[in-house]
């Protein structure tokens, strides 16, 4: 198995950088700092990175048909316009629940986004993931997750994949693409505690996961036909937090880290803890999905 090296790009220390999802359009990283309330547009050609204050805990971002930018923040969702910087609420599901927070989340085939949530102690079975359409319904599609994480669908849109950081394993559903519906769950590969906990979550056009170990410091391709791991990306960092395919050529992996929870003594012996990484894979990723809005 391979192992190639991944480099800094852009040098902060993001408490908990995470949302990583590449917009083609603009060739450029969107990312959240999560305990910062920061969204971020990091360009790589002019290095600078744009950051707008949603004011609160944000968990993930992703791409509208509208041009906006539609983000999970604490309770809910919103929308926020990048050129204007306005925000435009959407439903709070969470809105009772201040022990609760939303955590990853991208967007299904059909154009709806899926976030799911945590407890901010961690409890068992304190997180759901939800499913908001474009039209402002919410529907629960996995309820008792603790830390509801990575999710990706596979290129011919009849699997789900999802990650609840605590259980070790990538579990596969079937996936409707009609009406959104998940079933047949079973797990399509187990990960070792000694090599970190999984986390973020993308998917590459040969329908391999690529998965970002918190504590591992490194992102792992799994082939989920057979569970085993086939390729490593490794980082000068332990706290991996997600990754997402960009550049022209969609061959480059874009990797978020955290510096969270981390001592003094970490801190120095991981300078680049909370920064951005990059590295030329010989794998392609896929476009994300944009989610649809009828405004």
């Amino acid at each position: 198995m391979k192992t190639i090296d991944a480099q800094v790009i852009y040098r902060t220390q993001a408490i908990v950088g995470e949302g990583s999802l590449w917009d083609h359009d603009n060739q450029r990283l969107l990312w959240v700092d999560i305990l910062a309330h920061k969204i971020y547009a990091f360009d790589p050609k002019t290095k600078s990175n744009m950051g707008f204050d949603i004011g609160q805990d944000v968990g993930t971002v992703v791409l509208t048909e509208s041009g906006l930018w539609a983000f999970a923040d604490q309770d809910g969702i919103g929308y926020l316009n990048p050129k204007t910087g306005k925000i435009k609420s959407g439903p709070k599901p969470e809105v009772n629940s201040p022990n609760v927070r939303f955590n990853d989340g991208k967007c299904d085939p059909r154009g709806n986004l899926w976030a799911g949530t945590m407890a901010y102690d961690v409890s068992e079975g304190a997180g759901t993931l939800y499913e908001f359409d474009s039209l402002g319904g919410v529907n629960k599609k996995i309820e008792r997750c603790t830390i509801s994480n990575g999710l990706v669908w596979s290129s011919d849109r009849t699997k789900f994949y999802f990650i609840d950081s605590p259980t070790y394993v990538i579990h596969q559903y079937d996936y409707d693409e009609f009406t959104g519906e998940i079933s047949n769950k079973k797990v399509v590969a187990g990960i070792s505690k000694e090599i970190g906990l999984p986390d973020g979550m993308v998917i590459d056009s040969e329908d391999h996961l690529w998965v970002a170990l918190f504590y591992g410091g490194k992102v792992i391709r799994i082939d989920p036909k057979t569970g085993k791991i086939v390729y490593e990306v490794a980082l000068p960092v332990p706290n991996i937090t997600s990754c997402a395919f960009g550049g022209e050529d969609l061959d480059e992996l874009y990797i978020t880290t955290a510096s969270h929870m981390m001592d003094k003594e970490g801190l120095e012996k991981y300078p680049l803890s909370g920064s951005l990484f990059r590295v030329k894979v010989p794998f392609k990723g896929v476009l994300p999905h944009k989610m649809k809005n009828h405004f």
